[in-house]
């Protein structure tokens, strides 16, 4: 691979990656059939409980590691969106009967949850193109499956708009954020960050992300 790719190029060349590496996914599939247990569902809710509030707290060290130019307000951007997601999340818990002591309670699958450690690494030691390509990558994935997710609780599980919000909330990248990852991307690449480094985030992320739905699964028939 070239040293001299642009920012966009880059994250073109991670999202077609992942997309190529990308298999099924059984929750979603169950899900949109209607056969997923809504035990599973309260799963989903109890290992997003976690992630969301980690992830606040990886985008806001990494907002602090790279306060300035577009990185930035790329990670305080994508920190404050998880806080939204959180008090979204709620939301999605309270239809299926669960408050904020049971997601408290609720004990975590150890590979749900290699996704927010891997990103809390990232918080730490990665770059900012890294993070940025990663997420770019990771956001066109994660937002697919929310978007049928969202889909699926409504028409098959019958909840209301109201409680799948967290997942609408995902299914789209936010306003500007592709232009602010190329931004910080770029900003990255001129200041010397490795450009393999950064595909291989986005590898790994997928393969984190992949554990996380795989977790949700275990035991299904």
């Amino acid at each position: 691979m070239s040293e001299n790719l642009f920012a966009d190029e880059l994250i073109r060349q991670a999202c077609d990656d992942v997309s190529a590496r990308s298999g099924g996914n059984r929750f979603v599939e169950l899900l949109e059939a209607g056969e997923l247990p809504r035990e599973r569902l309260a799963w989903l809710a109890g290992e997003e409980f976690r992630i969301v509030r980690s992830d606040q707290r990886s985008f806001a060290l990494l907002a602090s590691r790279f306060p300035d130019g577009s990185a930035g307000g790329l990670f305080l951007g994508l920190a404050q969106g998880e806080a939204r997601a959180s008090a979204l999340l709620l939301e999605f818990a309270a239809a299926l009967g669960w408050d904020g002591k049971k997601l408290r309670g609720y004990a975590p699958l150890p590979f749900a949850q290699v996704y927010p450690a891997y990103l809390a690494w990232c918080a730490l030691y990665g770059t900012r193109s890294a993070v940025a390509v990663a997420m770019a990558a990771n956001l066109d994935e994660w937002g697919g499956y929310c978007g049928r997710i969202a889909d699926a609780l409504t028409s098959r599980y019958r909840l209301s708009e109201e409680a799948v919000g967290f997942f609408r909330f995902f299914a789209t990248p936010p306003p500007g954020f592709m232009e602010q990852a190329e931004a910080a991307v770029e900003e990255g690449l001129e200041a010397g960050e490795d450009p393999v480094e950064a595909l291989r985030a986005a590898q790994a992320l997928h393969v984190y992300e992949t554990a996380f739905w795989d977790a949700l699964v275990t035991g299904l028939d």
